[in-house]
This record gives C-alpha cells, structure tokens and sequence, in this order.
C-alpha cells in the first residue's frame, strides 16, 4: 500500500456488518508496517503475521509484560522427568468451527508443526519426539533430549493450535481461511490492502474481547501510517520511524507505548543456497569480513533512526543473562576493509546486491550502507522487494545479501538455532559449521545458564569472527502509538498486540 489517506467512513462501510453493530461494540483498525505471509502459524514467517495471529490463533502458553510464561489454552505444566512433559488443557474451548479444542487436537497441531512439509516450526521443536493423548485435557509429550528452551517455544507459532478438521479439509491452502481458537476468527483477506477478523462470541475469554471487529491494514510508509491514525482512520499503529516520535509526544489525542525489543536486524550472506552462493561475498570470508568493516552500525541508526535503537553485536539483545557479554562488534576501518579485498584478490568495485523490504526507512538504510560500502571497494545494489515476496526469494536462495528483522524471543534459542544450524528452517542463507551446530545442540539441554551463556559465546565467535556469515545491525525498540481513546492496551517486549481487556471509548 503506498502513501494515502485512509478514509474512515469508507472503511467502516467496508467491514460493518448486521450482526456486528447488533453487538453495539466498536471496530478497530490496526495499521501494520508490511503486509503478513501466509497466515498458517506453521509455514508463516513474519513478524507482522504474528501480530495478526495474537488475535486469531490461541496457544498452549503466553507471555506477560515480564516476559514470564502465562497458561493460555493451557491450564497448566508439570515435568515427569528432564524429557517428558505434561499439559493439562482449559475444558470447554472450542474452534471457530465449532470443533472441540481437545488433547487430540493438541496432538495433532504439534505434529503438524514437526512433520509438514515447508514447516518453519520444526526448527522450533526438534526435539519433540511424539505426543500422547492422556485423557481429553491431557497430553503428555516426550523429547529426544532435555530442552531448556522448549516450553518458550510454545508461547509463540509452535504452540498454536488449529482445527484438525478444517486444516485438513483444506491442505496447504488453509493459510487462505485459517481456523484456530483466538478471541477473533477469520473473515477475509484482501492482499496488500486488509486483513479483517470478527469477535469469536464462544471463545473461552470473550468476556475481556471489547471489539466487534478487527482490520489489520498494511501501510508501509510509517508517514502515511501517522497521518491516518492522527485522522481517525486507524486506532493504533506500528512506529517505525522514530523521526515520528517527536510528533506523537505533541499530540495530545495519541498516546505511545515502547519496550525494549527481544529482537535484531541482520544482514544474512548466502553462503550456501543455490546459484547465487557463488559469488565472492558468498565464498570469501574475507569479502564478508570487508563489508562488515565498511558499515558504521552506529552512524546508520542515527541517520535513520534518531540513535533510538541499540547496535548489535550478536543475536541475543543486551538485557538477556544469556547476552555475551565480551562480544563486541568491530568498528568501522576501511584501509582494513581494502586490504582484505586485496588479500581476497577480488577487484573492487565488488558487486554485491542487497535485498531490502520496499518501505521509505529500509531503504535509506541500504543507501547509506551502499554510500559508506563504496568508500571500501564495493559496489552495493539495492534490490527493494514487497516484504512477503523478500522472505520466499531468501528461502528459494535468489539473493546474496538480505537484510532482515527477527522480532524476538524470550528465550535465546528461538533468536538463535533455526537461523544458524545447518538444519534450521530458517537458515536462508544455508551457514554450515559442524562446530557451531555441535554448541548449539548443547544450549539447547543445558539447563546451567552460566554455562549456557558460555557456549552460546563459542558459537557467536566462530559464525561471526571466524566464519562472518552474518552482520547483526541493531536491536529495534518497540514502538506502538494509538488513539488516546484506546485503554487498557500493554506492551509486550514481543511487539505483539493483544487485545483481551483493551477498549475503545
């Protein structure tokens, strides 16, 4: 969607129906910064599909503003032993369907994220070995190995449940009508334009659900995205850009809400992923090493982001105790970055593409980035793609270079073992270290985190100073503005909009 006025009336006529303004409750519209893949949580991928799942799919478990792990579908959790896990289940829950959310339910979604075909949960739950079916509010799932971070993982895509029935009445095409057991179901969706759900009036908490209807719409202009929420033609929005920050605080209808961010933005080298691996950036070290010397992190989040956000220097964001705490990333040295080009015996200018998702603030960080990587011999090229379509060209291996966000985990495994083992789903750029993948798999079954700590350190120096098959940029603030007449709303350091006791006066 590019940079319009939203008309409110227009909106409204779009997505009111009999039956909503029955329920005398108020509709929200929700501007999103891109618009979301697929919407099946197991082959989805984005960050902002996860905001629209927060409404449409439930899961096992939750977290709070303390990043603490809350029942959801769940009633609770025991460990029988360091790999056997067992959940009892909220009675009553029912999906948009109609169909029972039971233990077999729960079963079969699980396997669905280990065993489908194209699944980016499996990374996620790797070690889950089976799942058996107790009694109706029962499951008892067994690992291959003790996995501190498993239960994280089912606070997110890995611990949603679908409607066996309707998942597998529609295949691979259930991304199109996605039936879950959220507080809201699906109605349509009109690409690059909306997202619409409904309240779910059976759903277990649709006493604290306030809203008749939700839009999610995707503007990717973060000055188009403010002007239609100081108009009155969304209620609350994703902020982007902080040069909008100042404008915000001025207005006294909005209000703004920020939280450190659990996440990264990353420059991810394809290094082993098809025909475009092959090009010196994707085979020299050494040309990775140079580029990450060319870029001034610091320099580019104050020219585009105000210094709002944090450098990286690693995938685990400084406020975790798993942070590596002696891992820094190198300062900016272009003699340095010369001679490693010559070293490499590659003749500058060399070429490299970028891929960024189209939006006006990625796109001025890639022209800064191309201005400084020119100072150190290379020729950047900035290749803007719409957002959903960037994520199936990097899984497909058509790019060199990709700079991309990860929103997040609170547990470091979710930032870490899918991007970086050679077997992770969402290993784009196809890095591969026996060694790197050996201390993963450990972080993984150490419970100690100290130790933990440790290896994840180990890991980080050989993928980025030995290996540099990645540049980690910054960690975003989490930044979220909204009509004043909206209460109740929380900031999540996930990033994710929940809606249960928000309302709209």
């Amino acid at each position: 969607m590019t940079a319009r006025l939203l008309a409110p009336l227009a909106i409204a006529a779009t997505i009111l129906t009999g039956a909503a303004q029955a329920q005398n409750l108020p509709n929200l519209r929700i501007g999103l910064r891109e618009d979301p893949d697929i919407m099946d949580p197991t082959l989805a991928r984005s960050f902002v599909g996860r905001i629209v799942f927060a409404s449409l799919c439930d899961k096992l478990f939750d977290i709070n503003e303390k990043l603490e792990i809350v029942p959801q579908l769940a009633t609770g959790h025991r460990w029988e032993d360091p790999k056997t896990l067992i959940i009892t289940l909220r009675e009553g829950v029912t999906f948009h369907d109609g169909e029972k959310m039971d233990a077999e339910a729960v079963r079969y979604s699980l396997m669905r994220h280990k065993t489908m075909q194209g699944s980016f949960r499996r990374g996620e739950i790797t070690d889950l070995e089976s799942v058996e079916v107790v009694d109706p509010t029962t499951v008892r799932l067994r690992l291959s190995n003790p996995s501190a971070p498993f239960l994280s993982q089912l606070t997110d895509r890995a611990g949603m449940i679908v409607s066996p029935k309707a998942a597998e009445a529609a295949g691979r095409d259930f991304g199109t009508r996605p039936v879950c057991a959220g507080p809201f179901r699906f109605v349509e969706r009109v690409a690059q334009d909306r997202i619409v759900l409904e309240r779910f009036p059976n759903h277990w908490n649709a006493a604290n659900i306030h809203f008749n209807r939700v839009t999610f719409l995707p503007i990717t202009d973060s000055t188009a995205r403010l002007a239609n929420l100081q108009s009155g033609a969304l209620e609350l929005i994703e902020v982007t850009s902080p040069s909008d920050v100042p404008g915000i605080r001025r207005d006294r209808r909005l209000a703004m809400t920020t939280a450190d961010g659990l996440g990264y933005w990353n420059i991810i080298f394809n290094v082993g992923n098809g025909a475009r691996a092959q090009t010196p950036i994707g085979q020299d070290r050494r040309v990775r090493e140079a580029f990450e010397l060319a870029i001034d992190r610091e320099a580019v989040i104050q020219v585009v982001y105000e210094g709002l956000h944090t450098p990286a220097s690693q995938p685990i964001p400084p406020a975790s105790p798993l942070h590596a705490r002696d891992l820094r990333s190198p300062a900016r040295n272009v003699e340095r970055a010369k001679a490693l080009l010559r070293e490499a015996g590659v003749t500058a200018p060399v070429q490299v593409e970028l891929m960024v998702a189209n939006s006006p603030e990625l796109r001025q960080v890639a022209e800064v980035m191309q201005s400084m990587a020119a100072e150190a011999g290379f020729d950047l090229r900035i290749a803007a793609t719409e957002f959903a379509s960037s994520l199936q060209a990097a899984a497909r291996g058509d790019f060199q270079a990709y700079l991309n966000q990860w929103s997040g985990r609170p547990d470091p495994d979710g930032n870490v073992w899918t991007f970086l083992h050679s077997r992770g789903a969402q290993n784009d750029g196809k890095y591969s270290n026996p060694e790197v993948d050996a201390l993963l798999d450990q972080t993984r079954t150490e419970s100690d985190p100290a130790k933990r700590a440790a290896l994840y350190a180990q890991a980080f120096r050989k993928v980025l100073s030995e290996d540099h098959a990645r540049i980690y940029m910054w960690h975003p603030k989490i930044i979220a503005a909204h009509t004043t007449r909206l209460k109740g709303f929380t900031q999540v350091p996930d990033g994710l909009v929940r809606l249960s006791g928000v309302r709209l006066q």
